[in-house]
């Protein structure tokens, strides 16, 4: 407790009750301003641990446990798994199969009604179990597929939210760097949390391809029917041979972490490589394209290890400052007790989604709800919790202003595509992805199953 004399009067306060809520108004300000993520986290950190010290309500010493925690981020085997899945990724857009692979979906779907979106939709979900990056998928197919679709007569609107929508599988379908991370601030494993979400994945992918189904029946004029040549046999034969590579490549990667045999950073080190032979035997490998992808992956990855950092001193001087404890109480005392958690976390998620980065939200808001969590869900929840945390986030590629799958196709959309036609064209693929979240929240065995059957 402090005390101030004032007028005659001593008052007394607990810093905590300031310096706890101070923190955060001070990081949403600086947010705002446009500063880069991981320097905000950091800056603010440092000048409320001296703020804190200064008042005696933190003690020196808990700030300097920040150097180990920092060298515990640095020794983590399981993060090894980011750069490795983000270099796979980079190799198979870089290399060009995933063009190919986008193409020849086109050919072979092409003659149905709405097959161009459909194709989309399908190759969107290989591209996310791939490779786990939503701004090459969302990019790839922004640059092949929507100048396709708009020559053959589709919705603007329809064709835009379809390509974001699809590129955003790559968040909950295995193998996806959102689960590494929440894996890790979760202290779960991320071989069950792969596990976990291959049924969400699938639910996701379903809806949206349900949706283009549904909507190109309904108003055949927003999703015209191609009129092509059909397919000879060798033309299928080679459509197929291109289809395979990029689905016996996810078989190494999510088999070997599913059947046991390897970790997650082995798998994405098996990915890595499988990428780079894939790459050669389709002639798409040089040591340009190698720099190239290199230099991405290393770019991706440092965004990601300086936002973590960031928000480990954030978090380590805010339960200094008696924060989480401030949290702790606020989200015991929720009405409806485990329902009206996750009904807020859910909220509180989701709504931070409009504003800020994917990464952002892992490593800001897990760490304050996981000892809550743990209490009211217990440790065997924790799985389903990050599944549906990581659903959540999908949505927040979606959301406007700031979501990020509607810049990446805001930039390789043609001029006449305006943003408020991407902006509509993504709103009903959200209400999609929240109605799969509800049903995850509904329905736990949907995430729960797979990884409770692993251990049969």
């Amino acid at each position: 407790m402090i005390e101030i004399e004032f007028l005659g009067y001593v008052i007394s306060f607990d810093p905590a009750l300031i310096l706890g809520p101070g923190m955060f108004v001070a990081l949403v300000m600086v947010l705002l301003s446009g500063y880069p993520v991981a320097f905000c986290l950091g800056g603010i950190a440092v000048f409320f641990a001296l703020l804190g010290i200064a008042m005696n309500a933190i003690e020196p010493l808990f700030v300097t446990a920040l150097p180990q925690r920092i060298m515990g981020i640095m020794s983590n085997f399981t993060l090894l798994a980011i750069p490795a899945f983000v270099f796979m990724g980079a190799m198979l857009e870089t290399s060009g199969i995933a063009e190919r692979l986008l193409e020849s979906m086109g050919k072979l779907l092409g003659r149905l009604q709405g097959g161009l979106a459909l194709a989309v939709v399908i190759v969107g979900s290989l591209l996310a179990a791939t490779t786990g990056v939503v701004a090459a998928t969302v990019t790839t197919m922004g640059l092949i597929s929507l100048p396709a679709m708009m020559r053959a007569g589709y919705n603007r609107s329809l064709a835009t939210g379809v390509i974001a929508a699809s590129g955003t599988l790559g968040q909950i379908i295995p193998p996806s760097i959102v689960l590494v991370v929440l894996g890790d601030q979760l202290g779960i494993s991320v071989g069950d949390l792969f596990l976990g979400s291959v049924i969400p994945g699938l639910l996701m992918a379903s809806a949206f391809a349900i949706y283009v189904v549904v909507i190109s029946s309904l108003k055949p004029e927003l999703a015209p029917k191609q009129d092509q040549i059909p397919l000879s046999f060798l033309e299928i034969v080679k459509v197929i041979k291109i289809i395979l590579p990029p689905l016996g490549l996810i078989l190494l990667v999510l088999g070997s972490i599913f059947i046991g045999i390897a970790t997650p950073t082995e798998a994405g080190t098996l990915g890595a490589i499988g990428a780079m032979t894939l790459a050669t035997l389709n002639k798409g490998f040089s040591r340009k394209i190698l720099s190239k992808v290199c230099d991405q992956t290393l770019r991706t990855t440092s965004m990601v290890m300086a936002i973590l950092l960031g928000s480990t001193a954030f978090s380590l001087v805010f339960r200094g400052v008696g924060g989480d404890k401030m949290i702790a109480d606020l989200l015991l005392n929720l009405p409806g007790g485990k329902a009206g958690f996750i009904a807020f976390s859910m909220l509180i998620i989701f709504l931070l989604g409009f504003f800020i980065d994917f990464f952002e939200i892992a490593f800001i808001a897990v760490p304050l709800l996981l000892p809550t969590a743990r209490e009211l869900l217990g440790p065997d929840q924790l799985i389903w919790l990050g599944v549906i945390i990581g659903s959540n986030l999908q949505t927040s590629f979606l959301t406007p202003p700031f979501g990020f799958a509607l810049f990446y196709l805001r930039g390789v959309a043609p001029k006449s595509v305006s943003t408020k036609e991407i902006y509509a064209g993504a709103l009903p693929f959200v209400g999609l992805q929240i109605s799969v979240l509800i049903l995850l929240i509904m329905i736990p065995s949907l995430v729960t199953w797979l990884p409770n059957l692993a251990y049969f």
